[in-house]
């Protein structure tokens, strides 16, 4: 396992993310157990959650895990999803994140989290409220550095001048999506996060499993996520990804390589990328893509596969320009 600086915190993050939406859910208590052993064998000390994902029992089965080895991993959750009934226990106010962080902390048995996420830009409530309650966490000692998901490259600026006029905390990190067929982080939000020091830690690579070739191209799903989450079939709907897979899937089969693996080492050659954030239901999918640490990606077949997909036009759409 190799390992990255996470921006210019100092901390040094496995080249591999364990994401754990599946825990709680698709993976019970013992198969997360042993996702998350064989994670640690591997070397992965990098470990993403959040409240959300199975109604806190995520963040649950991660605390009891993490017991014996918690100064030993990185332990990211998020906040801003509706978590709960109440009309309030959603958004990025100061009350619910004050109210989730502390439920966080509960469920992970912890008493810090390394990273912390807002997990969308929330337009009803003012940047500086969530800026300030998110210093005030840092100085309290419950979170040590700060990160924003599904953000644009403007909000997260904006997010960066404020910390800066005021001296809060600013974001170390940043979780977009980002994989062979969802390329939009290019544009603007991968060379920012270059040029501003931060680390990236993208999630999907695989585009739900699109690019491990286990949906066809009529639509017509038998099992997994597009089958079960309209989400999923929205995102990936339309037929030129599906294009995109089978071509995917063919140099991947010439190279010898699971497609799994080589979509997750696609994602991972991008300069500004710290981790790819990986994903199993069980222990058989993820050696699969635990083999993406230990790929050498020629800079020859990283060309072709980004020849596959469209490339997103610049941000300020100067395509005749282009070089």
């Amino acid at each position: 396992m190799k390992y990255n600086s996470l921006g210019d915190t100092g901390i040094k993050a496995s080249s591999l993310c364990m994401g754990t939406m599946t825990f709680g859910k698709e993976a019970d208590h013992a198969t997360s157990a042993a996702i998350f052993h064989r994670c640690r064998e591997a070397g992965i000390n990098f470990f993403d959650c959040a409240d959300v994902y199975a109604e806190g029992e995520a963040e649950r089965i991660l605390g009891e895990l993490i017991a014996d080895c918690r100064d030993q991993v990185i332990i990211s959750s998020k906040v801003s999803g509706k978590i709960g009934a109440d009309i309030n226990a959603k958004g990025s106010s100061r009350r619910h994140i004050m109210n989730a962080v502390e439920a966080s902390l509960r469920r992970l048995k912890t008493e810090y989290l390394d990273l912390y996420f807002l997990h969308h830009f929330d337009p009803e409530t003012a940047l500086e409220e969530t800026l300030c309650a998110l210093d005030d966490l840092v100085h309290q000692g419950k979170v040590l550095y700060l990160g924003a998901s599904n953000f644009a490259a403007w909000q997260v600026m904006k997010a960066l001048s404020l910390s800066a006029l005021h001296g809060w905390q600013p974001f170390s990190c940043l979780q977009p999506m980002y994989n062979l067929v969802k390329r939009q982080a290019e544009v603007e939000i991968l060379p920012m996060a270059q040029a501003e020091l931060l680390g990236v830690v993208t999630y999907s690579p695989l585009g739900g499993g699109l690019l491990t070739g286990k949906y066809p191209a009529n639509h017509q799903f038998q099992d997994g996520r597009f089958a079960t989450n309209p989400m999923y079939q929205r995102r990936y709907g339309e037929d030129w990804m599906y294009d995109v897979a089978h071509q995917f899937i063919d140099v991947a089969q010439e190279c010898g390589v699971h497609p799994a693996c080589l979509a997750i080492a696609w994602v991972a050659s991008h300069p500004a990328v710290t981790a790819p954030i990986i994903g199993a239901r069980n222990i058989e999918q993820l050696n699969v893509q635990l083999a993406a640490a230990d790929f050498s990606m020629a800079p020859e077949l990283y060309d072709r596969l980004c020849s596959l997909s469209p490339t997103p036009p610049p941000a300020n759409d100067r395509t005749d320009e282009a070089r």
